[in-house]
């Protein structure tokens, strides 16, 4: 109940009070139909930070749940595992300025990789000023949230019986057999998990790309987030509230989705 209250309280109510907000004028809250809906349909700065909120997370998702998958495979096989833990967590812990900084002693301009590239006679690159920026935010999150991933395949694989492992080995699978026909198979939950953070977790890369390149960084990376800071600046709340009620329907459906395929495969 208490939880139930608090949730009602900061989240159901001001969400609620969005959705209004999204059939009304900014200024004189006048009623407006689906004005502010269709007007951010036809806004070409929306296009751009949907397509490319949708392509970084395509693109980062498998990059990171295989990338995880298979570390944490090779660490399982390690006795000594809970310093390796332990040191999996540090990305998480380490402040978004920190890390922006860190990117930018190496990909900016002057950064680091430029400098090689200037030693070896090579023309520099710039990482953040181009397409490369996307690449270099792709990177970010996945340096990020990759050893607390590996943390969550982990605890799944270390639950696996033993017993089941052995009797596969007793009748003769190979070890790809196994991983395909028993490990994985017990994965299904925790790749249920892994797949909803991670898929909610690639919605907060907007720090590092806003600390990195500003408001309007390279197109490629122009994100929802930098969209809704800027309208935010502007006090274009419809037009906000609009695009936060179609962003939340969108939501709620991919995960109702991987729920349906999860409680499918169940």
């Amino acid at each position: 109940m208490p939880s139930l209250m608090g949730i009602t309280l900061f989240v159901l109510v001001p969400f609620m009070d969005v959705v209004i907000r999204s059939f009304q004028t900014s200024i004189t809250k006048e009623f407006n139909g689906l004005k502010n809906y269709i007007s951010i349909f036809h806004n070409q700065a929306f296009h751009l930070a949907v397509k490319n909120t949708v392509q970084f997370t395509v693109v980062c998702l498998p990059i990171l749940i295989f990338l995880s998958l298979f570390a944490a495979m090779a660490i399982s096989q390690l006795r000594e595992m809970k310093l390796l833990k332990s040191a999996f967590l540090l990305p998480m812990a380490v402040p978004a300025a920190t890390l922006v900084l860190i990117w930018k002693m190496l990909f900016f301009q002057q950064g680091i990789f430029n400098k090689v590239l200037l030693t070896l006679g090579l023309k520099p690159i710039a990482f953040i000023d181009s397409g490369a920026a996307f690449w270099v935010l792709v990177l970010s999150y996945v340096w990020k949230n990759l050893g607390y991933t590996i943390v969550l395949w982990l605890a799944g694989i270390l639950q696996i019986s033993n017993s089941i492992l052995e009797a596969g080995k007793v009748d003769g699978a190979s070890p790809m057999e196994t991983f395909l026909y028993i490990i994985i198979p017990n994965l299904k939950p925790t790749l249920y998990i892994i797949t909803i953070l991670s898929f909610l977790n690639s919605f907060k890369v907007f720090r590092e790309a806003y600390l990195a390149a500003g408001s309007y960084p390279h197109e490629s990376i122009y994100l929802l987030q930098h969209l809704f800071n800027n309208w935010f600046t502007n006090l274009e709340v419809d037009k906000m509230s609009a695009s936060a009620v179609l962003i939340a329907a969108l939501l709620f459906c991919v995960i109702l989705f991987l729920q349906l395929l999860y409680e499918k495969d169940k």
